[in-house]
């Protein structure tokens, strides 16, 4: 059964990877495999390997087919692309706990009914519901709340996220939680809202979690752990700022703050224990053991904090688990550790084939395998305190080839800090958090914030070392799983001969180097940020970001959430420079992210030294033209704007932007921000030829603006590249734009179709791929 659990996940895995679904009536493929099973029989082992490799085959291809079919059905409900950006009255109810930012209302909604005659909109969308400004007068969103019915007016478009290598797939995202839509609420529509709560379990459920979040809040109000606590008690991890993420991740407790399997272990068991404590006492026991009373009580404690904690990844394969380990001891029969985990594994997958895609599936699955692996029959090996610190460095180092594959760093501080944070969290802190939510006591809640606070402070200074976190390249897949072989081999029983050839396997993890362009040569990145700009210029030994995308909120930017993990998965801890071109922040709002997380060189910017941005740089020089310097063969060179447009204070600062030259003996391109006809005019005006590119960063997104017809004509590129949000508000790139490199006979890339954009310049000449293609996914619209 376990193995062809195991050919189960092999098939989803498959599917989730796939460039494109299957058709329907290719499932009938599955009759070969079921045909030989049944047709190869015998007693000896070749008629044995053949009918049980049939049987694991028909395994692989049912898990295949089982997520492809939920994949076309989730897929066919899709927004119908005519009716993106149009105004559609619909009637429906809000389906999940609401979240609140600066700029309004956030939440799910279930559409019962479609009002506008012939729209056809999907059953389940995301909507935004803004503060709006009304001639000058900023009129708030409405407060609302889970399990309301509303009549609303919206406005949807289909599922595009940015798409980066190492980056976060918000349309995956979508698919799983089955948004098939997003939008916002038009604020001059008739919204109104039609019942106060619609009686349904689903949505009861929410509003149960909305009002433990409103506790909180009033109970503790500003306090700098509470959204901690409501993490804890609600899986609501929205509110906790990113300084804090940054210090539960270096120090490696994030799974803690997260509704990790061992809460909700710990929760079940406790509730179990007063069940049976409590029943023995009573009569009643005489009818029913005390032992099923306990079983009944844990399980059915399991249930509702999963239930209260979003019923995530995690969540659901503790509750599986406890679930199979229920039937067994109501049913006295002790499964194995590795069946009950695969039975919590077919359980994940049957519900969720989208799991098999989420890093918490893999850590979570894989850190209770190496328990199970470590503690399981190994007799004779000693108990106690010892036996807790074994289990915890084996999980610190199996998780270690999964870390790395999947956030490219892995804390070194982490068994240090678990050590106290883990009892500290799930014995005290969790427990007096959840009694402190369902009893009028405000006392437990104050008590659990202070013991959170003393935690936080101590990971806080662990997080400071200066070694606390060690941090490498994304590794090639083949080496990970090269990597989890050797963990297994090195945790083996004691007795197994040459365990520490297990550390061999791990090598590939550390010695293998990130590509990196030759000597003379330079790779361009084109990062998709959506609506901004963030390039990377790598030479062989050298580093260069030219500007660092949108700021989105005032905690999320794309510094943190795009540039940085993308230049962590390439190996690249540190730049020699950063150009910021000009204040807009969509080209300027993720740079302190970047200053703050690695070492930079020099920045380089037409900002004054008093703005925010230079203040967290180690040396700040302002652009001008003529600026040059050379990298490991390849000449780099300011353009624009020259020295004395600084003193021209009703310059836009459009018109400021820092345009940079990146040249070799293999080709050139031209870095142009957000320049506008006046800047261009005043490049062409004084050097023509040197604007030459054969790529070229198309000015200002392809606004009407720039691109001028002479500067086209004086850079003739090869290649052009917009730098575009998918349906931006500005309608960028202008058709007209489109059409004026088209007629240049430039081939043309936009980063909303084809995502991050990379192209290699070096003696094979110049080559452009769009990671949309490269890492094509059925999911993906392009």
């Amino acid at each position: 059964m376990r193995a062809a659990i195991l050919a189960f996940a092999v098939g989803v895995l498959s599917l989730e990877l796939s460039p494109v679904l299957p058709g329907a009536w290719s499932a009938a493929t599955l009759l070969i495999p079921l045909a030989v099973a049944l047709a190869v029989r015998g007693k000896g082992w070749p008629a044995r390997s053949v009918n049980q490799g049939a049987w694991l085959a028909l395994a692989c291809g049912a898990g295949f087919y089982w997520a492809a079919g939920h994949a076309g059905v989730r897929m066919a409900a899709s927004l119908p692309p005519g009716l993106e950006g149009q105004d559609i009255r619909v009637v429906g109810v809000v389906a999940t706990l609401p979240q609140w930012t600066d700029r309004g209302g956030r939440f799910e909604f279930d559409v019962e009914r479609v009002i506008t005659a012939g729209a056809t909109i999907p059953r389940h969308v995301s909507l935004n519901w803004y503060h709006s400004d009304r001639g000058g007068k900023e009129i708030a969103a409405p407060v609302f709340h889970a399990g309301e019915r509303w009549e609303l007016t919206v406005r949807l478009r289909r599922p595009h996220g940015t798409v980066n290598p190492h980056g976060f797939d918000a349309e995956l995202w979508a698919l799983e939680r089955n948004i098939r839509a997003l939008g916002h609420v038009r604020p001059d529509g008739e919204n109104r809202r039609l019942d106060e709560l619609v009686m349904r379990p689903d949505y009861l459920v929410e509003r149960a979690r909305e009002a433990i979040r409103d506790r909180f809040e009033t109970v503790l109000g500003d306090a700098p752990y509470e959204p901690v606590l409501v993490a804890l008690a609600i899986g609501d991890q929205t509110g906790v700022p990113q300084s804090q993420w940054n210090t539960f991740w270096r120090t490696g407790v994030g799974h803690l703050i997260s509704i990790s399997g061992l809460h909700i272990t710990m929760v079940a068991s406790m509730a179990a224990w007063l069940a049976a404590w409590s029943w023995r006492r009573t009569r009643l026991s005489l009818y029913l053991p005390a032992r099923k009373v306990a079983v009944i009580a844990g399980l059915a404690a399991a249930l509702v904090y999963s239930l209260l904690a979003g019923f995530s990844v995690p969540t659901q394969r503790t509750l599986y688990m406890i679930g199979v380990a229920a039937l067994a001891l109501w049913f006295d029969r002790i499964g194995s550790p590795s069946r009950v985990l695969c039975v919590a594994l077919l359980a994940v997958l049957l519900l969720d084939p989208w799991a098999i895609l989420s890093p918490g599936f893999w850590l979570s699955f894989g850190a209770v395998a190496v328990i199970f692996y470590v503690t399981a029959c190994r007799p004779g090996e000693e108990g106690g305190v010892a036996a807790v610190v074994r289990t915890q460095v084996a999980v610190s180092l199996g998780l270690l080839p999964l870390l790395l594959g999947l956030f490219q760093q892995v804390s070194l501080v982490s068994p240090l800090a678990n050590a106290f944070a883990i009892p500290l969290v799930s014995v005290v802190i969790v427990p007096l958090t959840l009694l402190g939510a369902v009893l009028p006591i405000d006392a437990l809640l104050h008590l659990a914030h202070w013991l959170m606070g003393v935690c936080i402070v101590a990971l806080d200074w662990l997080a400071t070392w200066p070694f606390a976190t060690w941090e490498s390249h994304a590794p090639p897949p083949w080496a990970t799983v090269l990597g989890v072989a050797g963990v297994v081999w090195l945790l083996a029983p004691r007795g197994l001969p040459a365990r520490w050839l297990g550390a061999l396997w791990l090598a590939p993890l550390f010695v293998l180097d990130p590509a990196r362009p030759p000597a003379g040569s330079f790779w361009l990145t084109a990062l998709d940020v959506g609506q901004g700009l963030a390039v990377m210029v790598q030479t062989h030994e050298h580093a260069l970001l030219y500007d660092a995308g949108p700021q989105w909120s005032d905690d999320t930017d794309s510094g943190s959430r795009i540039v940085v993990p993308w230049l962590r998965g390439e190996g690249i801890g540190r730049l020699d420079g950063l150009v910021v071109s000009h204040a807009d922040s969509d080209h300027s709002g993720g740079a302190i992210s970047v200053l703050d997380s690695l070492p930079v060189g020099w920045l380089l910017s037409s900002r004054p030294d008093d703005s925010p941005i230079p203040g967290h740089a180690k040396r700040h020089l302002r652009c001008f033209a003529g600026q040059r310097w050379a990298w490991d063969g390849v000449a780099f060179e300011v353009l624009h704007p020259a020295t004395a447009t600084y003193g021209e204070t009703n310059r836009k600062t459009n018109d400021r932007s820092c345009v940079v030259k990146v040249a070799s003996l293999h080709g050139t391109a031209l870095l142009t921000a957000d320049i506008e006809a006046l800047s261009e005019g005043e490049i062409l005006a004084r050097d023509p030829d040197r604007v030459r590119a054969a790529v070229l960063l198309v000015p200002h997104h392809g606004s009407r603006t720039s691109s001028t017809e002479a500067f086209v004509a004086a850079v003739r590129p090869q290649l052009a590249i917009f730098t575009v949000g998918y349906r931006n508000s500005f309608g960028h790139p202008r058709p007209e734009i489109v059409a004026r490199y088209q007629s240049a006979g430039a081939r043309l890339l936009r980063s909303d179709r084809d995502g991050a954009i990379t192209v290699q310049i070096d003696d094979n000449g110049i080559r452009a791929s769009a990671w949309r293609q490269v890492e094509r996914r059925y999911w993906r619209g392009s």
